[in-house]
């Protein structure tokens, strides 16, 4: 798979003048739910209603979607407005189903996207469809996974694809239901810049009031758009009712949101920017320098460790240094989710040296 142009064309023929907006309930409740969050969306910048009809939970026992009976209220919500549908597929039994209701764009899991062999078998059943599918992020950090399951439906061509940046799970404590990750999704931009790019903020952010910042971070980051669970009453919403806002407040945050030039020609802009770059580089080569000369001091640590038959992992000292750490950071307007990403990454790499050294 190579990047093209044509990779946007099922997004350019909206021909809008603001990101792509797709919004509905995490689940089709009733048909009244349905349609009076379709009339209310209609009123928005939305374009795509969004309801899950299926609904994978993480345990057995809660809510798990009304099933087929659900698309005819989607297929009645885009005939009453307008509104294209989506729904999510997990194999090809939902596809057939989704199909013979006409919903507009099909999209899979995270849960789905981890297993290559569930995304083949779906992929072969939209084999050569014009229908649009969006996938979004595998569960796990995984780029190649992520790509993986894009690259399947595009040898079955599929050629209307795009992706949802959903984030990902961790064991860590997060202010996010789904840490953003925000490096994976630009890999794959850097990777793929015309595969239309779409941010859901619900499941990363797992509560309402920091979705704005999302969508605005996204916006920042030149997304082509954003999925966001919408419920006239979230509150009361029989899944994930902590991170649905309302159709109105849906509106209002995209006349907030701003949407920023890729770049600008202004010969000011351009050489305050050059100039800024240079310094970056010039920092980024000392930090590069440090980080050297640290391990070279690791390397001596591991060697008088090798001498006196000690453990590599000292946890008391990794503890006094990360805690350390933390308070440090905040001086310099650090978070504390940034110093634990840098100090264990260097943690991990003075273990590979002290390891590399003891079975020397």
């Amino acid at each position: 798979m190579e990047n093209k142009k044509e990779l946007r064309t099922w997004l350019d023929k909206f021909n809008l003048d603001h990101p792509l907006v797709i919004a509905g309930p995490c689940s089709a409740e009733t048909e009244e739910q349905v349609l009076k969050i379709a009339h209310q969306l209609k009123e928005t910048d939305t374009s795509v209603l969004r309801a899950g009809i299926w609904k994978p939970r993480t345990r057995p026992g809660n809510f798990e979607g009304v099933g087929a009976l659900g698309l005819k209220w989607l297929q009645k919500a885009k005939e009453e407005t307008g509104l294209l549908t989506t729904t999510e597929v997990a194999n090809p039994i939902h596809v057939d189903l989704a199909l013979k209701h006409d919903v507009d764009i099909l999209w899979i899991g995270a849960r789905t996207t981890v297993s290559p062999f569930i995304i083949q078998e779906i992929a072969e059943a939209l084999k050569g469809t014009d229908k649009t599918v969006l996938i979004k992020n595998p569960v796990n950090p995984d780029l190649a996974l992520w790509l993986g399951a894009v690259e399947r439906f595009y040898k079955q061509d599929v050629k209307n694809l795009g992706v949802i940046h959903r984030g990902f799970s961790t064991y860590e404590k997060s202010k996010y239901r789904n840490n953003p990750e925000w490096q994976i999704a630009i890999d794959l931009q850097t990777k793929f810049p015309d595969l239309p790019l779409i941010l859901d903020p619900s499941h990363i952010a797992g509560r309402r009031d920091i979705i704005t910042d999302l969508c605005q971070t996204a916006l920042d980051l030149n997304y082509d758009g954003i999925m966001v669970e919408t419920h006239y009453d979230p509150d009361n919403a029989w899944s994930d009712a902590k991170q649905q806002i309302t159709p109105q407040a849906l509106d209002q945050m995209t006349k907030d949101l701003k949407i920023r030039k890729e770049v600008s020609q202004s010969q000011d802009f351009q050489e305050k920017l050059a100039s800024l770059r240079a310094k970056i580089d010039v920092i980024d080569n000392q930090l590069l320098d440090v980080l050297g000369k640290r391990m070279k001091v690791v390397d001596e640590i591991g060697g008088v460790k090798k001498e006196k038959n000690v453990a590599i992992l000292q946890s008391t000292r990794w503890n006094e240094i990360l805690g350390k750490m933390i308070l440090d950071g905040k001086e310099h307007n650090l978070s504390e989710e940034f110093i634990l990403k840098i100090f264990k990454a260097i943690h991990q790499e003075s273990i590979n040296h002290q390891e590399k050294i003891l079975s020397e």
